[in-house]
């Protein structure tokens, strides 16, 4: 069975699916250096083999082709809804985002032009959940059996198109490229005890500026599932991004809004870190 699932650039110069190799006492996968290679299907028959393969960069811990639907959850803390001056939601908020906003632990945030041109750019630390069978209408007593595992991940967000510009709902403002990193591996759920009990923090530029645990959210893991899962069936390798704590740029007095350049860093207890550089696309030259 997987323990710590990656996706990773060897050095030999192919990618594989390995089971992260990791010193006595770690648990930050990003520490992986090695990683025993897995052949088949990571959701369906696979095999951990005895082939070892040099870690030369990880990658988003699922290829686009392994990742059906990205779901998200917004305002799913009690201390980010109150921060946020909105009413606690009886019922998850949901939305979505692309294949395309995905992108690795170590990838470059790239921010468009035409969200240059005004403020609000935002980082928020998230629980993923990753989804490991067909799941419809599953009970909140039975919903724990369907998770694969769990991965940190960044819903980077522009609070000015996705309040004011976007049309009513919130992708549009949090769905550009690259604007999910997430990783950096996958803890599987036999490593995680307990979802609602993990330490999940967001440092800037090495400052802490998030710092929270799960137990905080409104609608836990297995809730999350079992709601989501009625009248629809959630497939193997499906994400949820779980929303995120207080803590974030929106909520500060001032805010603090990303800048070209700054670095992010999220963290999920027992999972690991992913640090992402934020980077300001430029104007294209003209010859």
């Amino acid at each position: 069975m997987v323990q710590r699932l990656i996706r990773f650039l060897a050095r030999d110069g192919k990618v594989y699916y390995g089971d992260a190799i990791l010193p006595s006492g770690v648990t930050n996968i990003a520490k992986a250096r090695q990683a025993k290679v897995i052949k088949g299907d990571i959701f369906g028959k696979h095999d951990v083999t005895d082939q070892v393969a040099d870690v030369k960069s990880l990658l988003a811990p699922l290829a686009w082709d392994d990742v059906k639907t990205v779901r998200c959850l917004g305002l799913n803390y009690v201390q980010h809804a109150k921060e946020t001056g909105m009413p606690i939601p009886t019922y998850p908020v949901l939305f979505y985002k692309p294949l395309t906003s995905l992108s690795g632990p170590s990838d470059n945030i790239p921010v468009p032009l035409h969200v240059q041109n005004a403020e609000g750019l935002d980082y928020e630390c998230e629980l993923v959940i990753v989804i490991g069978k067909p799941a419809r209408e599953v009970p909140e007593s039975e919903a724990l059996d369907y998770v694969f595992g769990y991965a940190v991940g960044n819903d980077v967000s522009h609070r000015e198109w996705q309040f004011k510009l976007g049309g009513g709902q919130w992708s549009h403002g949090k769905g550009y490229d690259g604007w999910a990193p997430f990783g950096p591996g996958i803890a599987s759920s036999s490593l995680i005890n307990d979802p609602q009990a993990l330490r999940i923090t967001t440092k800037l530029n090495g400052k802490t500026v998030q710092d929270s645990s799960t137990k905080d959210q409104i609608f836990n893991v297995a809730k999350t599932i079992s709601t989501l899962s009625k009248g629809t069936t959630l497939l193997p390798g499906d994400l949820i991004f779980t929303g995120t704590p207080q803590g974030v740029g929106m909520g500060r007095k001032p805010p603090v809004w990303l800048k070209d350049g700054d670095i992010v860093e999220v963290n999920l207890e027992g999972v690991g870190s992913c640090t992402n550089k934020v980077e300001f696309e430029k104007t294209k030259s003209r010859l």
